[in-house]
């Protein structure tokens, strides 16, 4: 009986009180969701498991494939970044990549299984004069019949309602942390800044993928911050990345602590039991997970992951690795769309 009450506790939490019209809720404090942390892993993962399998098969898979389209050069100073200016991490600044070096790679990710591309570009925010280049970029992966994502940085209202004028389907721009540890991470933008981003985005009537870095030397009490601000946006995000800091030579946090990666499963599974009904994406850092630890990720509620050799700059697990994981666990990868009979490209 002992086990009992706690999880009848997670559950009573999950549902204690709802915004009307989705049956989800909006009003979180940390102390609740520090005492979601807090319940034993089993009863825990038991509800985050539960809450996954009304919402989401729970052997399906979804899978993207991300591309940096432009590479370095970055004028903020993001301390875990590879491709910010102000660090010596031997990455220098590339040019914007051509619209068939994208289409390339897009043939290449809807072969190995993705259903969604998404493209993102080293920039505080994207200059108007390059947005006709990244419009073109997805209007043809589009026409593979790949869904499209983006992350390019901040974005003005015009330029949000641009880029979903041209078709674009996701925004990915994180919060990365909570609002109170952020500015130990980042000071060339604001919080807040990064909030009217996600605005624009909903607004435009894009769907949103936001989510986070752990790992970055935060408390358990920053995780839940972070997963605060998400659970509690107007709407929660359709795709929130969970990310394991990647400790790039020549950043700021080159050397830290490691994280323990049961707190990485609480997280996501915390993420599952906030945010029922939005995809879960493991997304950087991987490639350091074991499979076990991976396998944990999945019954807690990532129902996501990110395929290929690269994140933008950074390793991940090579598609063949990830390929015989899904065989050993049973999970398939989401149904992959079919290509428009006007494609042009082959």
């Amino acid at each position: 009986m002992t086990s009992a009450t706690p999880q009848a506790s997670v559950e009573t939490l999950a549902r204690d009180r709802t915004v009307e019209g989705d049956g989800l809720r909006h009003d979180w404090n940390v102390e609740e969701i520090l005492a979601l942390f807090q319940f034993p892993f089993n009863d825990l993962l038991f509800e985050a498991h539960r809450l996954h399998r009304r919402h989401f098969d729970p052997n399906c898979v979804q899978i993207s494939t991300l591309l940096s389209v432009k590479t370095g050069g970055c004028p903020e100073d993001c301390k875990y970044c590879s491709q910010s200016s102000r660090y010596d991490t031997g990455l220098g600044a590339e040019k914007l990549l051509s619209v068939e070096e994208v289409i390339s790679e897009a043939k290449k990710a809807r072969e190995a299984g993705a259903t969604r591309f998404c493209m993102g570009a080293a920039w505080r925010n994207p200059k108007d004069r390059d947005l006709p280049h990244i419009l073109d970029m997805i209007r043809e992966v589009k026409a593979l019949g790949l869904e499209t994502c983006a992350t390019l940085g901040m974005l003005s209202k015009e330029q949000a309602d641009a880029l979903k004028e041209g078709g674009l389907d996701y925004y990915n721009h994180n919060v990365d942390t909570s609002e109170k540890f952020y500015g130990e991470i980042i000071t060339t933008r604001t919080y807040r800044d990064r909030i009217d981003t996600l605005s624009h985005v909903r607004a435009a009537g894009m769907k949103v993928c936001a989510g986070g870095i752990i790992g970055m030397g935060e408390e358990r009490a920053d995780r839940a911050g972070m997963l605060q601000t998400l659970a509690n946006l107007p709407e929660h995000p359709e795709s929130v990345p969970i990310n394991l800091l990647i400790r790039i030579p020549g950043t700021p946090l080159e050397v830290g602590e490691e994280l323990d990666p049961i707190e990485f499963v609480r997280t996501v599974a915390v993420a599952r039991v906030l945010m029922p009904k939005s995809v879960v994406r493991l997304s950087a850092g991987r490639e350091h997970m074991t499979d076990e630890m991976q396998a944990l990720c999945f019954f807690a509620g990532a129902n996501s992951i990110f395929y290929g050799e690269k994140l933008l700059t950074a390793g991940n697990p090579e598609a063949s690795e990830d390929r015989a994981l899904f065989e050993r666990l049973g999970l398939k990868g989401e149904a992959r769309p079919s290509v428009p009979r006007n494609h042009s490209h082959g």
